[in-house]
């Protein structure tokens, strides 16, 4: 059965809007494990924006389920994953400007940056992902790297949902997981994806995990993270 990974990236974005202590991304993880998440995501992003080392640290401590960090494959996330032994690793692109994680990683250009990264990250005991768009040649060239999964980014889905450009996005995730999974990739899933548009995504099947932060905190500000993290459960759960 497919599980939810929370990603709480947001509630720190908050805090640091202020430069206080509050709301605390630690408090968050801990509320949305109780609530039924199995895995907490964060991503440590060279410029510091949101989550922070210290930040990292503790969930390390404090997590009951899997820690999930997204970084880039750069040196330097390198050494502190090495140093702190997340669960799980997912490569992901990453640009200062952008206000999130605009699509996958072009694995077919990076291969040797990529490959490096991941070996030595596997090599550390960590589990890695590759976060990459729905795309025939990046998921064959993912297994080259020796990643363990990849995270297929439905931003492309989330945005054609309800249009008749849906069912297009729709068959290249459902392609690009039969492939990963026949090449022996895991497939893990995130971006965009909501309370609406988690339904016929699940409903294709093939997907381990589904990190999602943006709709269950945005509707955690209304009817709480427990209920929100609960409903969301419910949805990957009954799909």
């Amino acid at each position: 059965m497919a599980k939810l990974g929370l990603n709480v990236d947001h509630i720190a974005t908050v805090r640091q809007a202020r430069g206080g202590n509050e709301p605390d991304p630690v408090t968050a993880a801990a509320l949305g494990e109780m609530a039924g998440a199995e895995g907490i995501t964060i991503h440590l992003r060279e410029d510091r924006r949101h989550i922070q080392d210290r930040d990292l640290e503790i969930l390390r401590r404090t997590i009951k389920t899997k820690l999930n960090l997204e970084m880039a494959a750069t040196q330097e996330m390198v050494r502190i994953a090495l140093k702190v032994k997340p669960e799980q690793v997912t490569l992901v692109p990453e640009k200062r400007q952008e206000l999130t994680t605009e699509g996958g990683l072009d694995v077919i250009v990076n291969t040797k940056s990529i490959s490096d990264a991941v070996k030595r990250l596997k090599e550390g005991g960590i589990v890695v992902s590759l976060f990459v768009d729905p795309d025939q040649e990046q998921v064959k060239t993912s297994i080259k790297t020796g990643a363990d999964y990849i995270e297929i980014h439905t931003g492309a889905y989330a945005e054609a949902y309800g249009t008749p450009q849906m069912a297009v996005e729709l068959e290249k995730i459902d392609t690009a997981i039969k492939l990963a999974r026949k090449v022996g990739l895991g497939v893990n899933a995130g971006h965009g994806i909501d309370y609406f548009n988690i339904k016929p995504l699940a409903s294709l099947g093939g997907i381990e995990e589904y990190n999602i932060g943006h709709s269950i905190m945005a509707r955690s500000m209304l009817v709480g993270i427990d209920r929100a993290v609960r409903d969301m459960v419910e949805l990957i759960k009954y799909a």
